[in-house]
């Protein structure tokens, strides 16, 4: 118990040096505050100046509930539980396969590390893609899950920040299932899971711009906003009604698996769930909703 508290100790202190670091400008290649400000600055010109809902205000509904989210998800909430929750859950993991006569790297297939480095970049970033797809149909159709991205499904009005708004609980989701996946492939440097992380947060935010666009042909590959509209639409037909759309990043998965569908033009349509109307509005009560259930 004592290794699991000094665990917990010292992703407290390592997280919050780590935040001092970014807001100082120490780490520059991998700043993920300023890069985060960097990219939501660039979608949000974007909307503006191409909005595809041209009635929908510069400051649309939620848009500072939005920005609190993130900031909160993106780095308060790593500082409050997420690290310190991972490295427990990582180390408790390895000890008990370590009292089976296994580690970790028992079930490495290979090692990405011996790949050529565009070819290990690839595979990390398929592998977690597609991870977090099936993640997500799961957020969808497990009612205690789907409580929790209720928040995220509470959007009214798409903006670029709505791709933060997210109860806790949904990154602990993520990152637990995609732990041995990732591991079994081996083990990845700090750059490369920022090369992924920037490019993934890029398009996450333009999946939610008040952009109409659909990238062409890329459309088969990349999500995207005419995609995405879709997955946050309020009323979807009964053979459908767990969801559609699911992908972060790519639509690949969504095309192969028969998750796709746009029926139509999806610019005006209604967004949210049955029953948002009692959904709370306030970021405290959206918090606790999921706990109250």
């Amino acid at each position: 118990m004592d290794k699991y508290l000094e665990i917990i100790k010292n992703s407290y202190s390592g997280y919050w040096n780590y935040l001092k670091q970014e807001l100082l400008f120490e780490n520059h290649w991998d700043n993920y505050f300023y890069g985060l400000l960097l990219v939501s600055i660039i979608v949000w010109i974007l909307e503006l100046s191409f909005p595809w809902r041209k009635n929908q205000k510069v400051f649309r509904k939620d848009f500072w509930l939005d920005t609190f989210y993130m900031f909160f998800n993106f780095f308060l909430l790593n500082l409050i539980v997420l690290i310190a929750l991972s490295n427990t859950t990582a180390e408790i993991f390895d000890d008990v396969l370590g009292a089976l006569g296994f580690t970790i790297h028992s079930f490495q297939l290979f090692d990405v590390d011996a790949l050529p480095k565009a070819v290990g970049l690839i595979i990390f970033f398929l592998v977690s893609d597609f991870v977090q797809w099936n993640t997500h149909r799961l957020l969808h159709r497990i009612p205690f899950l789907w409580n929790f991205h209720k928040v995220h499904h509470s959007v009214k009005e798409m903006g670029f920040a709505a791709h933060l708004r997210y109860h806790w609980m949904e990154p602990i989701v993520y990152k637990s299932i995609l732990y041995i996946p990732l591991a079994i492939i081996g083990g990845f440097d700090a750059q490369d899971v920022a090369i992924v992380h920037f490019f993934a947060l890029a398009i996450g935010h333009l999946n939610h711009a008040n952009l109409g666009w659909d990238y062409g042909a890329l459309k088969y590959v990349f999500n995207n906003p005419k995609m995405h509209i879709w997955h946050h639409a309020k009323s979807l037909p009964n053979h459908v009604r767990y969801g559609v759309n699911f992908g972060l990043t790519l639509s690949l998965w969504d095309y192969l698996f028969k998750t796709n569908y746009i029926p139509h033009n999806g610019r005006d349509i209604e967004l949210g769930f049955e029953g948002d109307e009692n959904f709370p509005k306030d970021f405290l009560g959206q918090e606790l909703y999921p706990i109250k259930k």
